[in-house]
């Protein structure tokens, strides 16, 4: 009985306690980020908010290159605030608003290999969804992509996504924690 008790009591903490995970979204799905794929359909209806990541799975004539809403509109990785070769990258989503992708390759961009995210707070999830422009040219207004360095390294190892799984880790050993002093 006393065992019983501690599950239920486990189960019905960690359910209410820990919150919900943040998304990985995998670009293009099972296509990967390539040519050919069509990413404002594929952006069509998801919800990215801050905490997410997006996964970025190409070969190595491609290339992830975020830029300002002027360079995407106008399809140029001159100027790149983040530039990615290494076929396999994984992007925090760490603050709001509207973030810029294209590949490098020359025009790869052109026939559309290019996404366009708007990233909501990680509390609420936004009610009308995200806005998503692909294949168009963004309003140059104060939306364009979030700051970031100008450091070229790969910043899957940014503590953002990894900082939700310490926090349900934490969580999870606390419940654990109790359960037993209630035992």
């Amino acid at each position: 009985m006393a065992g019983t008790l501690r599950a239920l009591l486990l189960a019905v903490l960690l359910v209410t306690v820990v919150p919900a995970s943040a998304k990985d979204y995998a670009v293009g799905d099972s296509s990967g980020w390539r040519t050919g794929v069509d990413y404002t359909a594929w952006a069509k209806g998801k919800t990215f908010s801050v905490g997410d990541t997006l996964s970025f799975q190409y070969n190595a004539v491609h290339s992830v290159e975020e830029v300002s809403a002027a360079d995407y509109g106008a399809c140029s990785a001159s100027n790149p605030l983040r530039s990615y070769r290494d076929q396999s990258t994984s992007i925090p989503l760490t603050k709001t608003g509207t973030r810029y992708f294209i590949c490098g390759t020359t025009g790869h961009c052109a026939s559309g290999m290019k996404l366009t995210v708007t990233v909501s707070g990680g509390g609420s999830p936004a009610t009308s969804g995200p806005v998503v422009r692909s294949n168009t040219t963004p309003a140059d207004d104060a939306t364009t992509a979030a700051p970031v360095s100008s450091s070229r390294s790969n910043s899957s190892t940014n503590g953002a996504a990894g900082s939700g799984a310490r926090l349900a880790t934490g969580l999870l050993f606390g419940a654990v924690g109790l359960a037993a002093l209630m035992g």
